[in-house]
């Protein structure tokens, strides 16, 4: 399969467009579905007709090796290609009912909301469930994290892993973190990943976030539409390479409050149109206090429903394992409380009769002694005594 995927295993490729090819960042004939004829004339300097000529090569030979659909297909085959496709649970009963089982592969999905809402704490979590075994709900794939908020924690994952019994440096080893630092890079990390994907079994993508960078670069009305045409570009490429690859795509998005909102919640999304399309699933996370409400708002067959999750150990879990954890800690303080109250008394035991032994034996007998056998002898001999002499003189 891997001579199959071989750029001069085309019919027309020979060694010298397969060399621009390899310089321009395309490695097999996955590259050039994912790339598409446009982006493959402009990084090679190619005429597009002999672009497109090439991208069909490929897809016809993709087609026929069971890689990818056909061009023509009935509905029935392809709800039967549906109910074989890859699911990542997320470890709860509350997000797999919103999603309706996990994670779809062959998908985008679009997670968005404030600060500290759990989209990262989300993205570890998925991170680890996606290595789980397929008869656990995983993929038993790696992945490829895309970190351009500098965000992402080998820590966190660790507690997840040890919090779902897995060996946390397997975890670790199967995950593969791109730090992209500027949009152009982001960019060109998912340009480059074909490689990386096929040598590591990535069975999930994840960009948190994925327009975070854009928005910092590109300020004012006046970079609106590059920036939204180069945000398309790396969307729509992310699309196009979890559906080629068969492998799960998740992109975290940033929000922005909108004033013209006077009634119901003003928060809203970056990005505008171009993600709002592009994305396959997308999912509104928001705060309220200690758990978390996720919202279904866009999905081809998913309804549009709520569900409460919360954050834990565990990453995201059920907020029934939230309330169980709290009563155990609250057990725990009373428990401490109870054994402070028990030694409390021991002391007040201990001490109380130390105070009254030393008083009643050292104190009162000494006192007693002194006045019966000093002073009140000493005063009746010189009474008497005094007595004599003056009886005699007179």
């Amino acid at each position: 399969m891997v001579e199959d995927l071989r750029l001069d295993s085309l019919e027309g490729v020979g060694p010298v467009t397969t060399r621009k090819l390899s310089d321009a960042g395309v490695h097999n004939v996955m590259d050039l579905i994912v790339r598409g004829p446009v982006d493959i004339s402009e990084i090679t300097g190619m005429e597009k007709d002999t672009a497109e000529k090439i991208v069909n090569k490929a897809r016809k030979h993709l087609v026929e090796g069971g890689l990818i659909a056909k061009d023509f297909i009935s509905a029935s085959e392809l709800y039967k290609t549906r109910q074989s496709i890859g699911k990542i649970t997320t470890g709860t009963n509350c997000l797999d009912t919103l999603f309706d089982g996990g994670i779809e592969t062959k998908a985008l999905t679009e997670v968005y909301g404030e600060f500290g809402c759990g989209k990262t704490q989300f993205a570890h979590t998925m991170s680890v469930m996606v290595q789980k075994s397929k008869e656990e709900g995983g993929l038993e794939g790696g992945v490829l994290y895309i970190d351009t908020e500098n965000t992402f924690r080998p820590e966190r994952i660790i507690q997840i892993a040890q919090a779902h019994e897995m060996d946390p440096e397997k975890i670790l080893d199967n995950i593969i973190v791109a730090r992209a630092y500027n949009s152009a890079h982001q960019t060109l990390i998912l340009e480059e990943a074909g490689a990386i994907i096929e040598e590591h079994n990535v069975k999930l993508i994840v960009a948190d976030s994925a327009v975070g960078l854009f928005r910092a670069e590109y300020l004012g009305r006046g970079t609106l539409s590059v920036r939204q045409q180069k945000l398309n570009h790396f969307v729509h490429l992310l699309v196009r390479i979890a559906e080629t690859y068969d492998c799960a795509a998740i992109a975290t998005n940033q929000v922005m409050a909108s004033p013209d909102v006077f009634f119901g919640d003003p928060t809203r999304p970056i990005g505008g149109n171009v993600v709002a399309h592009t994305s396959t699933y997308r999912i509104y996370f928001k705060k309220s206090g200690k758990k978390r409400i996720a919202r279904m708002v866009d999905s081809p067959h998913h309804p549009e429903q709520e569900v409460i999750f919360a954050l834990g150990e565990a990453g995201v879990i059920d907020p029934e394992e939230a309330e169980k954890k709290t009563k155990k800690t609250t057990k725990k303080a009373t428990t401490k409380k109870a054994t402070k109250k028990v030694k409390e008394s021991e002391v007040e035991a201990t001490v109380e009769p130390e105070v009254e032994t030393k008083v009643e034996a050292t104190v009162e007998p000494e006192v007693e002694t002194k006045v019966e056998a000093t002073v009140e002898p000493e005063v009746d001999i010189i009474e008497d005594h005094g007595a004599d002499i003056t009886s005699d003189d007179f």
